[in-house]
């Protein structure tokens, strides 16, 4: 039990001092960013969805 009290006191000295936190703007930044990643690329994997759903479509008409 000592063992597992000295690793919770290790780390929580860890986090509190020896981090290094991004500020706000960082992190409003940086959120920004993944937020435009995720919808670029979801834009992009929707777009071959779609692509491939009409070239699927156009394959199996051919052999009505």
């Amino acid at each position: 039990m000592n063992k597992i009290a000295v690793f919770l006191k290790e780390s929580y000295h860890e986090l509190v001092d020896n981090v290094s936190w991004p500020k706000w703007e960082q992190l409003q930044q940086s959120t920004a960013i993944v937020l435009g990643a995720t919808l670029f690329i979801t834009a992009i994997v929707a777009l071959m969805d779609f692509i491939a759903n009409g070239s699927m479509k156009f394959i199996y008409s051919l052999f009505k």
